[in-house]
């Protein structure tokens, strides 16, 4: 081990999205803070998550609202060019080069540490780099900011098939003949679309009876519908019970439950499998054992994000390790709470409460002592209004509890739907414009709960009902939000006279 000894005031374990913006949040009133990377700064989300996946699905998108729109439908005549989807796909990752990401650490003032760190006891770790072990000491606080990796279960023998993840399928540079995907989720069913687009014969494998199972019911049954008829088989009710690979691709023995008077045992070969059945913290070589915690779980976390179980209240925790939230806004958000924490309770100036120039306005330690849910210093949102988007054709978008879930949760609940095809502004933006929105209402308070929107561009749409579930805002207020025409928002209009407003 090296003699050298590297002392901060914040260490930050993984320089993603997340990591980045806890580091750049909790660096403003002063404090020293490092960032610790054995990959890519920028981490999952830039190379192989969010942006290329969406570069991958991009081109389908905009060649089928091109052929809806009648005068430019006649324009389209090719499909997806598959060559060029690649290269932009590389040129939205920096081609997995992370020189700009680390130009951006060093500019915001942070100090970049390579290399992998365990814990070796409280505010002390062991970084490892270049088989040189580098002591590093926090004086205030550690952030574990890891994030999760892909789960690929042993059971079947997927795992000893060389299988795809998510990292394989948004990074490959050729497109498989046959793909099978195993995993209803988003990941699953994004890459499915995309790949579809691409040329692909898909095959979606999914253990459960719907796709989305974490989304309202309808949103999964009309994207179901819309995969298949683009030619991608959707197998509900489906699992994989062998694998096996040779020079004729991936051989997957695929047992199918009793549905609609079918089942029974398929033979099922593909030239590549993509794994999408979930995935899990990455938190089995941080040390944690040191310090009580056991490696390889979630870390249980506080809404200031301070990690449960851990004297001396210096170790937090952000984004997917969290378990928490599973998605790079979120805990983006997360991270923002976490860095006014730090910064605020960890403020080295003289009276710990000046505005500067980069210090957040009203950011104070007497502030942060005192907060409460909904303040900065807080991650109440994490509970109560939680958006998604999965951008598969059609989007489907949603934010806070499903029908079924604020049931569960004791609400007294109203059910409004709405077909978003009905507005005018769908029909300027679509010649067969289909999609469906379905908000959820708590009566006792009369304010949205949660809404889940469905169709063509939705995703844009989804940041108006989260503004309104977090602000509580009543309907009676809502009424009077008018949306501009002919646009899809018309559609709150709807909704609200579908309730009696």
């Amino acid at each position: 081990m090296s003699n050298e000894v590297q002392e901060f005031d914040v260490v930050v374990l993984g320089a993603g999205a997340v990591g980045e913006n806890a580091a750049d949040r909790a660096s403003r009133t002063g404090l020293s803070v490092a960032l610790v990377e054995s990959q890519l700064v920028g981490g999952e989300c830039s190379y192989w998550a969010c942006m290329p996946s969406k570069a991958l699905l991009r081109a389908g998108d905009a060649l089928a609202a091109a052929r809806d729109v009648p005068g430019a439908a006649a324009a389209v005549t090719g499909g997806v060019d598959v060559a060029a989807v690649l290269a932009r796909r590389d040129e939205v990752t920096s081609h997995w080069d992370d020189a700009g990401q680390v130009r951006w650490v060093e500019g915001a003032g942070l100090t970049l540490l390579r290399g992998h760190a365990r814990l070796t006891g409280a505010r002390e770790l062991v970084l490892t780099h270049e088989d040189t072990d580098t002591r590093v000491l926090a004086r205030h606080a550690v952030v574990v900011a890891t994030g999760s990796v892909a789960a690929v279960p042993r059971a079947g023998g997927l795992a000893d098939v060389r299988p795809w993840t998510s990292r394989e399928a948004t990074s490959a540079h050729t497109v498989p003949p046959r793909l099978a995907v195993v995993g209803g989720g988003v990941v699953g069913v994004e890459m499915a679309t995309a790949f579809a687009d691409l040329g692909s014969e898909v095959t979606l494998l999914v253990r459960g009876d719907r796709l989305l199972p974490r989304a309202e019911p309808f949103a999964g049954e009309a994207l179901a519908r819309a995969l298949v008829d683009r030619g991608v088989r959707v197998a509900l009710r489906a699992s994989v019970v062998a694998a096996s690979r040779d020079d004729a691709g991936v051989h997957l023995t695929v047992e199918h439950e009793p549905r609609d008077a079918s089942a029974g045992t398929e033979q099922l070969v593909a030239d590549e499998v993509l794994v999408a059945t979930g995935r899990r913290p990455a938190t089995e070589d941080l040390g944690l054992e040191t310090v009580g915690l056991t490696p390889g779980g979630a870390l249980e976390v506080d809404d200031a994000l301070q990690v449960q179980g851990v004297e001396g209240g210096w170790l937090f925790a952000v984004g997917d390790v969290t378990g928490r939230t599973g998605t790079t806004h979120q805990g983006k958000y997360d991270a923002r709470v976490v860095g006014d924490v730090l910064a605020a309770r960890f403020d080295p100036r003289p009276g710990g409460g000046v505005d500067g120039p980069q210090v957040p306005r009203g950011l104070s330690r007497e502030g942060e002592a005192g907060a409460g849910p909904w303040s900065r210093y807080r991650a109440t949102a994490d509970a109560a209004a939680v958006p998604q988007v999965v951008f598969t054709r059609p989007q489907v978008a949603w934010v806070g509890p499903t029908e079924e879930e604020a049931r569960r949760a004791g609400l007294d609940v109203g059910v409004v739907g709405y077909d978003l095809g009905g507005v005018a502004g769908a029909s300027v933006t679509g010649e067969h414009y289909e999609g469906r929105v379905q908000v959820v209402v708590d009566r006792a308070r009369d304010v949205l709960v949660g809404a889940t929107f469905v169709g063509p561009d939705v995703a844009d749409m989804l940041h108006a009902a989260t503004v309104a579930v977090v602000g509580e805002v009543p309907l009676h207020r809502l009424w009077h939000a008018v949306p501009s025409y002919p646009t899809l928002s018309e559609v709150w209009l709807r909704l609200l006279e579908a309730d009696g407003r």
